[in-house]
Parts: C-alpha cells; structure tokens; sequence
C-alpha cells in the first residue's frame, strides 16, 4: 500500500505515476499553476485523488496571493478553480471537492481566516478519503467469497490517497484471509493496469494474472472470472457510471456469461444533479504510440476517448462507503445520499 500525497504545510508533493513501474519520484508542487499541469499530463490520476490534489490547488493559489485585500483574493482564487476544473471533465470529485474548499471559506471576514478555511478542509477531504476507501473494503468484503477470481480493470489504487476502492475491496479480502486471485487489464492506451495496479498487487503479494483488454471475452467464456470490480469517475442517481474506457466492453460480456459486475467508489462519485456524463478526449498520440515508441504508421488518425458509461442495467451493485447499492438504482442511491 502506497499513500500518494503528503501536504507539507507550504506544498503538496505527490507520487509521479508517468514513472511507474520503473521508478518511485515524488514531486513538489508549490503553485495552483504546478497542479493544474500534473492533473493534465495524467501525473497523478484516478477520480478521488485528483479531487484531493485539485483542493490543495485552491489553498496554493491563496497562498500565491501577495496582496492585502481579502475580495481581491477571492477572485484570484475563483480563477484558479476554473482552471482546475478544466482540467479533466468527466470525474464527479474533482468538482465535488473544489466546491466544497469554496464553500468552506465563503463567509471568512480576513485573509487569514480565509486561508486557514481552504487548508483545514482540503487536509480533511485528504484524510477522509482514507476512511472512505477502508469503508468502502469493509461493505465490498461481503460479496467476496473464498476461492475467488476477480477481475479489474484500470488502477483504482493509486487513484486514491491510499487503500482504494476496487483494489480496497480486494485489498480488505486478501488481508482478512481469503484465498483469491486478481486479473488485471493491462488498460490501453496509458496501461495503468499493467503500469500500476499490476505493481500493487505485486507490493501486497496479492496472487495475479495480467491479460490484455482484448482477452476478456476469452476469460470470461472460459469460466475464469467469477466477479469483476471497478471504480468509477462519475455515477448518475440511475446508476449509470463513467468509467476508464473499455469498462462498458467488459460489463456488456459480464452479463453475457452470468459474471457479477461490481462498482466501488466513495458518495462523492455521485453526481445527485447530472442526467448526462461528459466523456473527455484526450490526444490521440496516447493510441498512436505505446510509452513513448510509434506503434502506427505516420499519417494514421486515432479516436481516443479516456472513459464510456457504462448501464445501469449491467450493473449487479455499487459499493460505496455507506454501503452497497442495488437495483433500483434511483431509489438505493437516494438513500445513501440522504443519509450522509
């Protein structure tokens, strides 16, 4: 288990997931501008820890602020959530966490306050997420059994501060004894499961096996998964989860040979306003090309899509740190955002 982010009280350093497996760097970010570039360039990923990295982006623009007028530093800090929102469009806790910083700090009657406000809670959203990830464990162990193959897809691990959501699952059922054994995607284009969750599961001394994305329909025909579980980036009150691209594929031939399929991630992946997920495209280098060497001739055009949505009707359960939701989805979300 890796924890992916410290706050150091005058920057935020983070672990470079670009050079994983090969190489452990930490880098040291002392402005909101640093953030927005590492969020961007897929330095660090997954939902919940770009929502951590993006609320420590307001507290650094606050802290960029050499001026003596509190409104003044609202605005300079308003602007630099919008950059940060840009960044990458799909994930609910990106825009969940910016505006709970926001929020926290609206009514501070001094810089000092108003400062001291954005860093309290972006250190609370940081530690929370790793009660929330161990939550999530906690319910996800109950619909693993002993003598299980699990497949996962993408990295849902280091896509958090520490523990994880689906890894967290898997996580919780190895540590408490059960026999079971992960297959994880290698995740074309940018193989954060062959980069990142292969070299977890490796630390953990977790049995695994790693396929190519296009070897799932194999696996599952064959009989040697008995349950997927994913994250997710953003989940619609229907139950409809955005998800690293190829996650609808493997749900779809989920359901076609009777596989459960699972989703873990914290409340603050529901998105309880949005009837619609915004997909980001990303360049389309990442396809043309694997780790930086062409695998295309030149003049060929890519599509290169980051995430698709998956149905809620493929969908066996959502874990959440509240417990797992079931069909109808509209009605057991609702319920565990009412209880929050």
């Amino acid at each position: 288990m890796v924890r992916t982010v410290f706050w150091r009280g005058e920057y935020l350093e983070v672990l470079d997931q670009s050079r994983l497996p090969h190489e452990e760097k930490w880098i040291k970010l002392r402005s909101y501008q640093e953030v927005v570039k590492i969020i961007r360039d897929m330095k660090i990923r997954g939902a919940p820890l770009i929502g951590v990295v993006a609320a420590f982006g307001v507290v650094l623009a606050s802290k960029q602020y050499e001026g003596n007028r509190l409104e003044e530093l609202r605005k300079t800090v308003l602007r630099a959530v919008e950059e940060l929102k840009n960044t990458r469009p799909t994930g609910r806790n990106l825009f969940w966490s910016l505006d709970r910083v926001l929020r926290s700090a609206d009514d501070s009657e001094s810089i000092e306050e108003y400062r001291e406000r954005l860093e309290d809670t972006a250190v609370r959203i940081m530690e929370e997420d790793v009660e929330c990830n161990r939550r999530i464990g906690e319910y996800g162990i109950e619909i693993v059994n002993e003598e299980e193959v699990i497949l996962t897809h993408c990295n849902t691990g280091l896509g958090t501060v520490d523990y994880g959501t689906a890894l967290g699952v898997i996580r919780t059922a190895w540590r408490r004894g059960l026999d079971i054994e992960v297959i994880a995607t290698e995740t074309r284009p940018k193989l954060q499961g062959a980069r990142l969750t292969a070299w977890e599961l490796k630390k953990e001394g977790i049995p695994f096996r790693l396929i190519t994305d296009s070897m799932v329909g194999y696996v599952m025909k064959e009989g040697l998964v008995d349950k997927v579980i994913v994250g997710a980036d953003r989940i619609l009150l229907n139950g409809d989860v955005a998800n690293k691209i190829g996650t609808l594929t493997i749900a779809i031939v989920a359901q076609r040979y009777g596989v459960p399929f699972y989703v873990a991630a914290p409340v603050s992946t529901i998105d309880p306003k949005s009837s619609e997920i915004p997909i980001e495209f990303r360049d389309e280098i990442e396809v043309l090309e694997c780790m930086g060497v062409r695998t295309a001739p030149e003049g060929c055009r890519a599509l290169n899509p980051a995430f698709d949505v998956t149905d809620n009707s493929l969908i066996t359960g959502i874990i959440t740190d509240r417990g797992i939701a079931y069909p109808p989805y509209l009605e057991s979300l609702q319920k565990i955002l009412r209880e929050c």
